[in-house]
């Protein structure tokens, strides 16, 4: 609706100025012929004063329609700018109001999604399999939590694998010890993840870090949850070890980058970002810049908003967090760039514009 009011003003310039132009080249005919007349008139002396006389008329006449034509050329030039100007607008303020509704749709779904993988960690925790790896002797108890954990990863794919690791950080069982077999022995007694799940108070707590490259797991882009796996499995239980759940990132983020509802045209001139809190880009649909790339993100404090930067529409949205997960403080962002959408976007173009910050 706003490209059609853009695209009818641009129709109504260009047939305004072919009609004008036609006026003009019509004065300039008639120019001549007043020009010719004179001269006719002139020679035949007193016989063709009369004709001087309307020749100097219609002269008069001709100059008059050349400045109403050029008057008018003026007048509708500077409000069919003016109507441009307010078209591209209204087009701007649609379009980044509803990229920064996207934006959010996207960084919402991530939210619910790793809600349940915060959920599903304190869950596994308390299984009777992983607590027994941790408190009963020999191998049988890593064998059957290893067994109960290869029977999960069955049924949730979107994880490449679960370990538990000891009081002293050493991994003692994985649920894919054949896809990964270096994971079993591993030293992890310094890593975040279980140096966070060891400091938890009880078993409704559990750590979450973001999103990195796991050498182990074939240095596959992770979201690493853990908790404590606690005595007996109760809820404020001494804490034996911790459980550790590696979310397999890259296809189901950018299943979310990928799929958001944008026409053809628009994929081809978007690009849709999730960037953590840091703006490092996490997942792109264009699969571009990967825990390499810092976005330059201007959200000004604003939780949603969007601006113009280097021609381009920067639509973003942050976090709001889901159930009893707050999020880590990443951003949906969807990048327009107006010079794919032709004239009509780039007469808005500017350099680090805010135009629609919101709360």
């Amino acid at each position: 609706m706003k490209d059609d009011i853009l695209d009818l003003a641009y129709r109504v310039s260009k047939i305004t100025e072919e009609k004008i132009d036609l006026i003009d080249r019509v004065m300039r005919q008639a120019s001549m012929l007043t020009i010719n007349a004179r001269i006719e008139a002139a020679r035949a002396g007193a016989a063709g004063v009369a004709f001087a006389v309307v020749a100097q008329e219609m002269a008069s006449l001709t100059n008059e329609i050349r400045r109403t034509s050029q008057e008018l050329r003026g007048a509708i030039a500077q409000n069919i700018g003016l109507l441009e100007e307010a078209g591209s607008t209204i087009t701007i303020d649609f379009r980044g109001t509803r990229y920064a509704d996207l934006a959010h749709n996207a960084i919402e779904i991530i939210d619910r999604n790793l809600y349940e993988r915060s959920c599903d960690v304190r869950w596994w925790a308390t299984d009777s399999a992983v607590v027994g790896a941790l408190t009963e002797s020999g191998d049988a108890g890593r064998a059957l939590a290893s067994a109960r954990l290869a029977t999960i990863l069955r049924s949730y794919t979107v994880y490449l694998d679960l370990w538990v690791a000891d009081r002293d950080g050493r991994v003692v069982a994985t649920g894919r010890p054949d896809c990964y077999p270096g994971a079993v022995g591993l030293d992890v007694s310094r890593t975040p993840w279980f140096t966070g799940a060891m400091a938890t108070r009880s078993a409704d707590d559990f750590v979450v870090a973001d999103i990195q490259n796991a050498p182990a797991l074939g240095d596959a882009p992770v979201a690493i949850y853990s908790a404590a796996v606690r005595a007996e499995g109760r809820t404020a239980g001494k804490a034996l070890g911790a459980l550790g759940i590696f979310f397999d990132w890259k296809p189901q983020a950018q299943a979310v980058v990928g799929n958001l509802g944008l026409s053809p045209d628009e994929r081809r001139a978007c690009r849709v970002l999730l960037v953590d809190a840091a703006h490092r880009v996490i997942a792109a649909s264009d699969e571009a810049g990967l825990l390499r790339e810092t976005y330059p993100l201007q959200d000004g404090g604003k939780t949603r908003g969007y601006y113009i930067r280097d021609g381009k529409l920067v639509a973003y949205a942050r976090t709001p967090g889901y159930e009893t997960y707050k999020g880590l403080g990443w951003y949906g962002v969807i990048e327009w760039c107006m010079a794919e959408s032709g004239p009509v976007a780039l007469r808005s173009g500017g350099r680090g514009r805010a135009v629609g910050a919101m709360a």
